[in-house]
């Protein structure tokens, strides 16, 4: 990951401070289980920040429900998401970061049924829910 981030620690810094499952998603870019994270379904009122730094990513009134089996935005806070493509996995996607740390959140995709057209698709372990 680039060390272009207004937070940057060690690996084994990162490993101290996350878990195992978090450390995974936002160091190593996996990805979890679909249908397995805690805010997949959930949907109270709150800001979404990455579970790494704790900076601000999502709004509750971005989130809805995709189906596709993890959290679902429409929109993020301006600035706070890096976009990065993905060759990974035989196809091209875009892989979104922190733009605080660097952690991997998740992938944006062009399919979101409401008006923005987007689908921000995220790892639970990778966020954190303020009310």
């Amino acid at each position: 990951m680039s060390t272009n981030y207004n937070i940057n620690k060690t690996e084994e810094e990162w490993r101290k401070e996350l878990s195992p499952e978090q450390y995974h998603i936002l160091r190593e870019a996996g990805t979890e289980r679909p249908h397995t994270g805690k805010y997949n379904m959930h949907f109270e009122d709150g800001e979404y920040h990455c579970a790494a730094c704790n900076t601000k990513l999502f709004d509750s009134d971005s989130k809805f429900e995709s189906g596709c089996g993890w959290p679902s935005f429409d929109n993020a806070i301006d600035g706070a998401i890096e976009y990065k493509q993905d060759k990974t996995l035989g196809m091209i996607r875009t892989e979104i970061l922190c733009a605080n740390c660097g952690g991997h959140i998740g992938h944006v995709f062009d399919d979101g049924p409401t008006e923005t057209g987007q689908r921000y698709c995220v790892n639970s372990a990778s966020i954190n829910f303020n009310k």
